[in-house]
This record gives C-alpha cells, structure tokens and sequence, in this order.
C-alpha cells in the first residue's frame, strides 16, 4: 500500500530552530572564550578576592610557558607577602600596580642570608623571565638590619622598572650577572652595598638613599673584566640620613665599573673618600669614575676620578643598554 508523503514545512522548521539554537551555542562559547582570553592576558590579583587570583605568583604561574605574546598581571592596590619568582620561560611578563603610587601596591617578604637563603637567594622578586616589566609598586625586604636581605634579584635581559621603589637594608637591589636593565624614576633605599651585582644597569632619575645615620657604601659591583659597561647613576639624586657618611661606592671585583653622571650628590657624600676598598679589591684600580656631577657632595679631589668628555661619549645610556641586539628602551 502507497502512503503519501508528509508535508516537510514543518521539519524544514525544525531545522531552522536547531540551527538557531546552534548558532547562540556557538555565539555563547565565543563569548565566553574571548571574555577568557582577555582575562589571560590581562590578569588581576587583589588580595581580598575581588581579582583573578589572590597571589601575584598565582598569576605568574598562569603564564603559559615560553609566551611569545605579552602578559601584564595588574594588582590591586595592598600588601602582598610573598616570594614571587619570573622563570626564564616566561618571558614579556608586567607586573603593574594598580594604586594611586608604588607605596600603594607592595610586594614583600624577609628572607636573608641569615635564614639560611644566602644573599642571592634572600629575594623577596627574582626577574629571570627577559623583557620583564614593573610599574608602579614597591617591592621590599623588610627582614631588617644584621644580614643581606635582598628585594629584588634581576637576572634577566632587558629587564625595566618604571616608578618602584625597592626597599631594604644591606643589599637591596642585586643586578646580576648577564643582566641588562633600565630604572627609571625609581625610589631605592638601603644602608650597605644598595645596588650590587655583575650585570649592566642604568639608573636614570632615580633617588638613591642611604638610611643608615652611619653611612655606608652605594654600589658593590662585580663587574666582568671583559664588560665594558656596569653601574651608570645618570641624572639621579643620591641622599642620606647624616652628612658626610655616605660612599658612592666599592669594587666587590677586582674590575668593577661604576660611572655617576650628571646626577645631583648632596652634602650625604664622603668627599674626601667616596670610593673604598672591598675584600682586598682596591678601589683606585677599578673603573670608578664621575662626570659632571652637581651638588654639595660634588667636590674633586685625587680620590674622586673624572670622566673626560671624550670618554663620556662611549658611556651614555644607550651605550650602556644596546647590547648586540641594539636595545633602547629609553626612546
């Protein structure tokens, strides 16, 4: 027996409201994945729960490995105690403070050398991950006076910090070695051997502080015989608690390279001695030099030696901060 065939409007119908329905699925998922890929490449940590994550190494972490794309973690204004570490693999990683200054978004912790970390180890931030930037925060060791007790450990290539501060006691801020990076407008207190390290790093507009009424030593470098380049202090502030008790520096090697150039020395400079001996490394023989320095403790004498201006046009910024791939984060 021949039946006939059923009207098809109404499966055509059918097909159309599947096919409807489908579409908003997929306009859903879409949605939800761009929503969550935005959040991935702008994550944000707030301790109080109201971002992504809780922690800034929690979002560090996050970080897919060997990114080829940048991440900027932004972070909410509040104190954030904590070891936070950038790995090699995660390269072009920001970590941006979100409050109204770098007092208002804190990364700290107190490890030292003490405790068992040694110094290097002591850091509250390690920066190994290259084309790392900071913005706008401070990170500190709070560990206090009788041991190193490093901030931040900034291992990493063209590394940058744009208004941080970096707070410690002695050894705040260690540039280690085959490291290259750029402090700008940065605020960086300590009391012995504040900067430190064999890497290459520019200081431009920063203010350097020696807290302690003692005095003591601004720079330690270990500079590499075969580097051309180590510590530049440009058109920075240096100050301290007492006057007349603060060393712009001593050689932790034997070939340490430290110029201050342009930059304002306030009556906190030993004049008479600026630069001391270190571990039998002698001062005069390391490539300590100034450069048309300016202020109170800006005085010449047989111990203070001067840059010509010859020789200041191979160490500028840019030529501390090229490198071989021609790096000018300065502009």
């Amino acid at each position: 027996m021949l039946h006939s065939n059923p009207d098809p409007r109404p499966r055509n119908r059918w097909r159309v409201v599947a096919g409807a329905a489908a579409l908003l699925v997929l306009s859903a998922c879409l949605v939800v994945e761009t929503a969550l890929s935005s959040e991935a490449a702008t994550p944000t940590v707030a301790s109080d729960g109201t971002g992504a994550y809780r922690t800034v190494q929690a979002a560090v972490n996050a970080v897919p490995a060997n990114n080829t794309t940048p991440v900027t973690i932004t972070i909410k204004a509040g104190t954030y105690r904590e070891i936070v570490t950038i790995p090699s693999n995660k390269p072009y990683v920001t970590l941006q403070g979100l409050g109204s200054s770098a007092s208002s978004t804190v990364i700290v912790d107190n490890h030292s050398n003490a405790g068992g970390y040694g110094t290097s180890g002591s850091a509250t931030v390690f920066v190994y991950g290259h084309d790392f930037t900071a913005k706008n925060l401070t990170i500190s060791n709070d560990y206090g006076v009788g041991s190193q007790a490093v901030a931040a450990n900034v291992g990493a290539s063209r590394a940058t910090f744009n208004g941080v501060q970096f707070l410690g006691d002695q050894d705040t801020l260690l540039v280690n070695d085959g490291a290259r990076a750029y402090f700008l407008s940065n605020y960086i207190e300590g009391t012995v051997d504040v900067i430190f390290g064999g890497g290459t790093a520019v200081f431009n507009t920063c203010n350097i502080y020696e807290k302690r009424t003692a005095g003591g030593p601004l720079t330690a470098a270990r500079t590499p015989a075969t580097q051309t380049h180590g510590f530049l202090i440009y058109r920075s502030t240096i100050t301290s608690a007492k006057n007349n008790t603060t060393q712009l520096g001593r050689p932790w090697g034997p070939d340490a390279q430290v110029l201050y150039r342009e930059s304002t020395l306030s009556a906190a400079i030993a004049t008479a001695q600026p630069w001391i001996d270190m571990h039998g490394n002698v001062w005069s023989k390391a490539r300590f030099f100034e450069y048309k320095d300016t202020g109170p403790g800006a005085t010449q004498n047989g111990n203070r030696p001067q840059m010509t201006d010859a020789q200041a046009t191979n160490y500028t910024p840019q030529k501390y901060l090229a490198g071989t791939d021609g790096w000018n984060p300065i502009g």
